[in-house]
């Protein structure tokens, strides 16, 4: 791999651009910012001091650690960190659970933490989902990002792995942490749109930084829409040290790959999901523990050294980056079990609070600039948050470990220092000691380099894994991708912020930028957005990266909707729940009326929805169970045929017995019926019908329920 230098700062080369008529000075990374001249005022400090920089923050060469004098920067995230009381101002909707790691085997040729050390060992843990920009109150099924936090209650004290369900981020420097995510959230003239970023200041901040690029692919992917929390990955995002007894250094980047598979919905669904139920992810986790059917993941990790750091195509400090799991295969290391719910939501996973800093000895940071600024920003969020400095006075934040210190006083705190000594050192040898050798010891790193803002050369690339990540998809999730973009578009409403969008994803994918700017109604097509460094075209695609790809192939832990009138056969009722409950899945009835029916044998059946309450959307798969007495009543309903035709739509499997025909054909789709419109076999045949359902989707009826006038081919 080259040398990787440092480009010069934006203070000191500065590469003007003109783009429809106005000036923008390009930064050292790429991005593009307006230039302060004439009547535009220059950026000061809140102390009224002009800023030189606001797009990196200072630190010890171009790849070295932040610098604590950097008080530009600490001005800025202390300011953000306190803006919003009591919710948090990002990953406020979010839902908990508690339950256990166990570890696989010994890791002490890596790290010297303890949780590592015994195969077997159980950690007790408490994992907080969220969404990253809907206030408390949004709902569920908003495209965004999902936060993946887990906090170990290890014997060395707690470790908080903060990641989300997408392994990169938007920026690369956290001084722009604050731009992006008050781009992200509603605007603030007018408090909209919520929850989502269809508006314009996102995408404008979005087109004029190209580092984002690469997180654009993942957040327009059918990853930001997940099935559920048990059905989505998380990632540690940055890279992070493994040290061992002897100060021995591994880099390491942490992956949850979900026990049951990805699993994502159609953007359409998600729509009408919220509307069913805002509370769809926490329904889901809800009853998934309380029935006993436990949510697993297996924490994996990518191992690394630093000859494989200096020879990797991209630099591992890079938070817009991954390593490939085919370039570096993923190890699993143990499991995390949810177990229990919690007793009381405000007393614990509101009041949970997760740092990047908590670490135990034998885990340790890297020089990634945004995991930097993460460990100085915590601490701020949750003073502001929890009132003052004795937050790990809460249950929830509390060590199960023993642990001592001199702090003392403060905002409502619940213990101190017991006697007369309340310092160390003293004399009276009381209180607790610092330990050379069990205590924390950060990894010896040398360091050299300027004090001066900058962003290495090595960062630059800003779309050869954005193109990868778009050409890992299979054709229906590309479709998704571009059907994302354009909707997200067309809510902009300013052109030129859709030019730069679509000039960018020309550096990502032709034939992507020509699709989205057909939808959008293009003329002619723009330019190539001025790039860094050229696009990478010899990348493979990367089968890991793709939803479908690593698809279950089995229906555990889905739900299937089986709609169901008086005079339903009897026996194929008790099959079909009896093959699905085999194939550890669930199912639930849904009825006219939510008291339920009357079947073919008599005997009553309750409900546990009416139709009206439980539309499709909510279901994994659904079976229609009618009878030729009833089927001209549930006929007229229009819910009904809303239930057939959304669950055709979303390209789910559909199973029905005979009497249901008359059903299909009002909902418009008995001339339509595909593989994936399934006529029940009889009792014995199931067992296949269930197996089946593993397959979950069927993607090819997409482009058939999309049928629409084709868009004019546009100018190049």
């Amino acid at each position: 791999m080259p040398k990787k230098t440092a480009v010069k700062s934006a203070a000191s080369k500065a590469e003007t651009v003109t783009i429809h008529d106005q000036k923008l000075q390009r930064g050292a990374g790429g991005e593009l910012h307006q230039i302060a001249e004439g009547d535009t005022p220059i950026l000061t400090t809140s102390q009224g001091g002009p800023v030189s920089d606001d797009q990196n923050t200072l630190r010890v060469g171009a790849r070295g650690p932040a610098l604590i004098d950097d008080f530009h920067f600490r001005e800025k995230i202390f300011h953000f960190d306190h803006e919003r009381i009591p919710e948090r101002v990002v990953h406020a909707r979010g839902y908990g659970a508690h339950g256990f790691f166990e570890t696989y085997d010994s890791l002490a040729a890596y790290t010297r933490a303890d949780l590592f050390q015994r195969p077997g060992e159980k950690t007790p843990v408490f994992v907080r989902f969220s969404t990253v920009a809907g206030n408390k109150g949004s709902a569920d099924l908003a495209r965004d990002v999902r936060g993946f936090a887990v906090k170990f209650y290890t014997q060395e004290g707690n470790w908080d792995l903060v990641g989300n369900n997408i392994p990169v981020f938007f920026i690369q420097d956290p001084i722009k942490f604050p731009d992006v995510v008050h781009a992200a959230k509603q605007e603030p003239d007018r408090a909209f749109p919520q929850a989502q970023t269809a508006h314009d200041n996102f995408w404008d901040f979005i087109s004029l930084t190209p580092e984002s690029m690469h997180m654009i692919m993942w957040i327009m992917s059918d990853r930001t829409i997940p099935r559920s929390f048990r059905f989505m990955e998380g990632f540690g995002v940055h890279t992070f040290r493994f040290v061992n007894a002897k100060d021995q250094s591994t880099f390491v980047k942490f992956h949850w790959k979900p026990k049951l598979g990805l699993q994502s919905v159609a953007w359409n669904e998600a729509v009408k999901i919220n509307g069913a139920d805002p509370d769809f992810h926490r329904r889901d986790l809800w009853q998934s523990i309380q029935s006993g059917n436990f949510p697993e993941w297996e924490l994996c990790v990518q191992l690394f050294d630093q000859d494989f750091a200096d020879s990797f195509d991209f630099d591992i400090l890079d938070p817009t980056k991954i390593i490939p799991e085919e370039v570096l295969p993923v190890q699993p290391i143990g499991r995390l079990v949810l177990d229990r719910m919690p007793d009381n939501f405000f007393a614990e996973t509101e009041q949970v609070a997760f740092m990047t800093q908590n670490v135990p000895p034998g885990i340790d940071f890297s020089n990634d600039p945004l995991l930097q600024g993460r460990n100085f920003s915590y601490l701020d969020t949750q003073l502001k948050r929890l009132g003052g400095p004795n937050f790990t006075h809460l249950p929830i934040n509390a060590p199960k470990c023993p642990f001592h210190n001199f702090q003392q006083d403060g905002h409502m705190a619940m213990r101190n220092p017991v006697g007369r000594t309340n310092y160390q050192p003293n004399s009276r040898n009381e209180g607790p000691r610092e330990s050379p050798l069990k205590g924390y010891r950060h990894f010896p790193a040398e360091e050299q380099g300027p004090k001066i803002r900058l962003r290495p050369e090595s960062f630059a690339d800003h779309y050869s894994q954005a193109r990868q990540f778009y050409i890992s998809q299979t054709p229906p999730e590309q479709r998704h991708i571009a059907m994302a973009l354009t909707f997200e578009l067309s809510k902009v409403e300013a052109v030129v912020i859709r030019e730069r969008m679509v000039a960018h994803l020309m550096n990502i994918d032709e034939t992507l930028a020509t699709t989205v700017a057909q939808k959008l109604g293009f003329q002619s097509m723009p330019k190539p957005a001025d790039a860094a460094m050229p696009t990478r075209q010899d990348l493979e695609p990367s089968p890991a990266l793709s939803i479908a790809e690593r698809g279950p192939q089995r229906f555990e832990g889905r739900k299937l909707g089986i709609l169901i009138t008086d005079g339903v056969d009897a026996k194929l009722l008790k099959g079909l729940s009896a093959a699905i409950t085999k194939a550890n899945a669930v199912f639930e009835l849904i009825a006219p009326k939510v008291g339920g029916v009357t079947a073919s044998d008599g005997s009553f059946i309750e409900a546990h929805h009416m139709i009206d309450g439980g539309p499709s959307v909510l279901f994994d798969a659904v079976a229609i169970l009618s009878s030729t007495a009833a089927i001209d009543d549930l006929v007229k309903e229009a819910t009904a045929r809303d239930f057939v035709a959304d669950a055709f739509q979303h390209c789910k499997y559909i199973g029905y017995d005979p009497s249901a025909l008359p059903l299909m054909e009002k909902a418009g789709i008995a001339d339509a019926l595909d593989e994936g419109v399934l006529a029940l076999p009889g009792e014995e045949g199931l067992s296949a019908f269930v197996t089946e359902l593993g397959k979950l989707r069927v993607w090819g009826r997409e482009p058939s329920v999309k049928l629409g006038k084709a868009s004019p081919p546009i100018k190049g």
